[in-house]
């Protein structure tokens, strides 16, 4: 067998154990893209495009919409879990089966055997998401080439333990800061402990109600929480100051202006300072091609309690969801696994939605 190609005739769960045995840590993702832009150029009906290590193939069949199926190669370091391991129950053992190879799986098992489909797809393969934002081969996509993510909807293979969540949490990171004079510790009254000034900061957490918030019939709970602190020089010393590190956690119809606008209030009379944000997003639910699609998949639908790619999507005007046969708990675990029956449940969920 050629160790560089990939097959795309396997089923789904046969593909996914075959790309977990392509390395593909974040940052080392060729190989694997070289497989999965040749396996997609032998698909005449798919006309395909590359940028980095990301590789992006659609139909033109001239359809009303396009969907976008998107999902990252890359994978956490491998924990002695490659190459995979199938067992007797039916379980796929090994790094990236959850998160989110048995995910990429399902795309390149649909962008192969539906060249028909009811609607335009889009399919993304992208580098780099296990890592830090300014890497993401999406966020690079986006940037670089917004056209080719053009689309109606959007659904992100991200493990979702076969439910689809919907839309996706803002986050936003702030410091609030406090400042003191230094002193001796033995003669602490002729300083002023910044740490001391924290603590009704902490008080304004322990009292917080987050909101909660009902978008596209699902329910977004806020969260706002203290993550970090840092403060204090050496233990006999007054420290002159101190810095609580918060993270809000908001419901997508919160834009990140308006989501740090509301910290400021809930901490009026500190200095806040704005260290990382992300947009959340939208689920979409009542566009047309979304209904369809929880219609065809009929799994329950969840909020999408954390941050991820669909927020890109939604910026471009894209509704979108995550749906995935992986286990979310499992993902970046040494005992990472997916069973063979979920894989190949999601497999034909999307193939039913997509030919109907």
């Amino acid at each position: 067998m050629d160790n560089s190609a990939l097959d795309l005739s396997l089923d789904a769960a046969r593909l996914t154990a075959r790309l977990v045995d392509f390395p593909s840590v974040s940052g080392d993702e060729k190989a694997l893209a070289d497989a999965v832009e040749q396996a997609l150029r032998a698909l005449p009906h798919l006309t395909v495009d590359r940028d980095g290590d990301a590789v992006v193939a659609r139909t033109n069949l001239g359809r009303a919409e396009r969907v976008v199926l998107a999902g990252h190669i890359d994978t956490v370091p491998i924990a002695d879990n490659v190459p995979s391991r199938l067992d007797d129950e039916g379980v796929l053992w090994g790094c990236g089966t959850s998160d989110m190879k048995s995910g990429v799986a399902v795309q390149l098992r649909v962008a192969a055997t539906v060249p028909d489909p009811n609607r335009d797809l889009t399919f993304v393969f992208y580098d780099n998401e296990e890592i830090a934002a300014e890497f993401n081969g999406l966020k690079r996509l986006v940037e670089r080439h917004p056209e080719w993510l053009a689309a109606d909807f959007a659904v992100l293979l991200e493990p979702t333990d076969g439910k689809v969540e919907g839309g996706c949490q803002g986050t936003l990171r702030v410091r609030v800061e406090t400042t003191g004079r230094r002193a001796h510790s033995a003669r602490g009254w002729l300083g002023e402990n910044a740490i001391h000034k924290a603590a009704p900061i902490l008080d304004r957490l322990a009292a917080y109600e987050p909101r909660q918030v009902e978008i596209d019939g699902l329910r977004y709970r806020e969260g706002l929480n203290a993550v970090l602190i840092e403060g204090g020089h050496a233990t006999n010393v007054i420290p002159d100051s101190c810095a609580v590190t918060v993270n809000f956690r908001f419901a997508p119809d919160r834009s990140v202006e308006a989501a740090l606008a509301h910290v400021k209030e809930v901490f009026d009379g500190f200095e806040v300072r704005l260290t990382d944000s992300a947009p959340g997003a939208l689920p979409g639910l009542s566009h047309p091609a979304a209904a369809a699609f929880v219609e065809a998949v009929g799994t329950e639908v969840e909020p999408k309690v954390a941050w991820t790619d669909v927020a890109r999507f939604s910026a471009l005007g894209v509704p979108a969801v995550n749906y995935g046969p992986g286990d979310p708990k499992l993902a970046h675990t040494r005992e990472e696994h997916v069973t063979v029956a979920a894989v190949l449940e999601a497999e034909e969920r999307l193939r039913g939605w997509l030919t109907r």
